[in-house]
Formats: structure tokens, C-alpha cells, sequence
């Protein structure tokens, strides 16, 4: 009895030491290259400008499962709009103009991060849910602000290089409707997704 009871000890103080190590909590910011997809449809032909922008990021990892993060990003957004082919496939924007529209786009998500702490290196798994907002400049034309929601997905890898600083570097993936913020063009009605690359700085506690 008294062995067991020594080994049950022995197994939660390890539990308890290995959990110890893992965990971190850290602040990050990072700067990114957004690579977003066209779509089509509705007789709409929707065309985003790739453009840079940052994130900055609160986590906090228990273990190698319970990781918990939140993000704020922020990028240009400027959109292209044009009919999409010819009657009738256009429909009623046919003989609209082909119209660029100056934008932002300001995303907040809360992430799942599952990851392993390997000496100096900690590769991590990212997926998530938030709101994507789009909103456009004064313009000459009907515009609207546009919340969607969105689904995040990716990965990385943290490399320290001091005791409370280390280089982050990942790959986030955002999927969510095209947002319709011209209001003289339909919503395309589909899925796009925005595509970053991203590496910056993170300050662990």
C-alpha cells in the first residue's frame, strides 16, 4: 500500500512538474502578407488587393492540449468590383462601372492552441472562431460596413532566445463570405479565404 501510494505521489508530482514547464503566457505582435481569393457570383466579380498588415495576440497555454489564445488583426482591404461576364449572366450589374473601393478590415478571434514545448522550440496548432469587419472609405457610391463571421486555422512555431523573449512565426488561414460592401453590386454568395504569413516578437510572463 504504502509503494502505490509512493508511486501515485511520484506520478502526480511528475504531472504537476511537466504541466509547470509547459505552461506559458505571453503578448505577441506580429506583421503579415494577406493573400485573399476572388469570387463570383450573383453576377458579381469580387477582387480584393493583397496588402500587409499586424496582429497582436494574448495566449495562454496550460498543457499540450488546454491552449487558449485571443487576436486582433488589422489590414487593407481594398476590393474590386466588376460585373461578372455578360448578360444575362451580369443581370442587373451589367452595365455597373468597375468600381475599386478603399477599405479595412479589423478581425478579433478566440483560439484553440494545442501545443509541445521541444527545448528551445514550442510548434503549435491554431483554430479558431471569430468576426471579420470590413469597412469601407467615404466613397461617390452606396457602401456598407459588413460583419462575418470567420473560421481560423493554422500554425507555427515559437523559438526562444532568451528567458522572456523568442521569434514567432506561423501561417493563419481565415475563411468567411465575401463581404458585400458595395451597395450597388450583390454579394458574390460564396466563401473566400485570406491567406498569412506572419512572423513578429512574443514576451512571455
Amino acid at each position: 500500500m504504502k509503494c502505490s501510494r509512493a508511486a501515485f505521489l511520484s506520478l502526480l508530482l511528475a504531472v504537476v512538474s511537466t504541466s509547470a514547464a509547459h505552461a506559458q503566457f505571453d503578448l505577441s505582435g506580429s506583421f503579415y502578407e494577406t493573400f485573399t481569393s476572388s469570387t463570383s457570383g450573383n453576377g458579381t466579380k469580387q477582387t480584393p488587393t493583397n496588402s500587409d498588415g499586424g496582429i497582436v495576440e494574448a495566449r495562454y497555454l496550460m498543457n499540450r492540449l488546454a491552449g487558449f489564445g485571443m487576436s486582433y488583426s488589422y489590414n487593407s482591404a481594398d476590393t474590386t468590383f466588376a460585373p461578372n461576364g455578360t448578360y444575362p449572366t451580369c443581370e442587373l450589374t451589367c452595365a455597373n462601372p468597375v468600381t475599386k473601393l478603399s477599405a479595412k478590415a479589423n478581425e478579433i478571434s478566440l483560439d484553440w492552441v494545442p501545443s509541445v514545448k521541444i527545448g528551445i522550440i514550442r510548434p503549435f496548432a491554431i483554430g479558431g472562431l471569430g468576426f471579420f469587419i470590413s469597412s469601407p472609405s467615404n466613397s461617390a457610391y452606396t457602401v456598407n460596413t459588413v460583419v462575418r463571421p470567420v473560421y481560423v486555422a493554422g500554425g507555427g512555431f515559437d523559438f526562444s532566445i532568451a528567458s522572456h523573449f523568442g521569434i514567432r512565426v506561423q501561417y493563419r488561414d481565415n475563411f468567411y463570405h465575401a463581404p458585400n460592401m458595395a451597395g450597388f453590386y450583390p454579394s458574390t454568395g460564396v466563401f473566400t479565404s485570406s491567406s498569412e504569413p506572419m512572423g513578429g516578437l512574443f514576451y512571455r510572463f
